[in-house]
């Protein structure tokens, strides 16, 4: 049911929509995007591991697959629980990586607009890197979305953004062309704006979703300076009110902002997700945490453009 589920969504062009799997965690309501999720199992022994993040209950292996497991009450509430023999694991496939989260129960799966996603007041999502993405509003029930990336960045350090990347691009020069990024997580836009500023790119304007920065292409329509700033796009595809694939589909569309380079930058490209991509006219599509890839696409689109 949930490969089919899958397929539904991906199958169709920019409707600005998502399928978000419902799951309880101590009574409290959380959601995951669909496309991040491989299948749910029942919870299993797990081996414990040493020198690991206190939220790492460990690794079990099923089938041929050896994965870690992510207590997600004990990393929510920072409080040890039991573990309930119902208890059930999520696997996620992200950032090219498979890995369990454990949950109470899995509710079902609900499809609504991005439009119906708020961000969460920075009170609510712990200041400034909150783990809660968005708020989606469910009949009578709020659901928060939680930012699975970030709780994996904090796990596991190492798979995410390095700025050795960089380094190993070796001595650039600054160049100052104008750098739109659209990106929901705080903590990964930091990441984003850091790297590539280190690898020269000085000139770079993030915005929290793609509603945003749509917002800002059609204010530069407007006053007919979209040369003047904006050279290149960056997208990420999960963002309230506007996802990425939205995005990208009402900017290759436009007469007046066709010929802007658009790189989608996100965690979800599978086989299906780049095709859909590439319907939509996204000129590169690249899985995070690539940053050196990014910046050496970023080289490559931005000099053909001015050939």
């Amino acid at each position: 049911m949930l490969e089919a589920e899958k397929k539904g969504i991906l199958l169709e062009s920019g409707t600005n929509e998502i399928e978000i799997m419902e799951f309880t965690i101590n009574g409290n309501l959380y959601g995951i995007n669909v496309a991040k999720v491989r299948e749910i199992l029942m919870s299993a022994p797990v081996k414990a591991m040493p020198h690991t993040h206190p939220a790492v209950e460990g690794i079990f292996k099923p089938r041929d697959l050896v994965m870690t497991v992510v207590d997600l009450p004990y990393y929510l509430s920072g409080v040890e629980t039991e573990k309930g023999p119902k208890d059930l694991f999520i696997i996620t496939n992200f950032n090219k990586m498979s890995i369990a989260f454990r949950v109470h129960t899995v509710v079902g799966i609900i499809r609504i607009s991005w439009k119906d996603i708020e961000k969460p007041d920075k009170a609510v999502s712990s200041g400034d890197e909150g783990v809660t993405t968005g708020i989606a509003q469910c009949g009578d029930s709020l659901i928060s979305i939680l930012d699975f990336e970030k709780i994996v960045a904090e796990i596991a350090p190492e798979t995410s953004i390095q700025m050795s990347e960089i380094d190993r691009l070796g001595e650039r020069s600054n160049s100052d062309v104008p750098v739109l990024i659209a990106e929901d997580s705080i903590l990964l836009t930091k990441m984003i704006h850091n790297a590539l500023e280190k690898a020269g790119y000085v000139n770079v304007t993030t915005f929290p979703d793609g509603q945003a920065l749509w917002n800002y292409l059609e204010q530069l329509k407007q006053d007919n300076t979209v040369d003047e700033h904006a050279a290149l796009i960056i997208t990420d595809i999960e963002m309230p009110q506007m996802d990425g694939h939205r995005l990208t589909k009402l900017v290759k569309e436009d007469k007046a902002l066709k010929h802007l380079p658009l790189i989608i930058f996100s965690s979800l490209i599978s086989d299906e997700m780049r095709i859909k991509g590439k319907q939509l006219g996204a000129d590169e599509q690249l899985t995070k945490p690539e940053i050196g890839h990014l910046v050496e696409v970023m080289d490559h689109l931005l000099m053909n453009k001015h050939d």
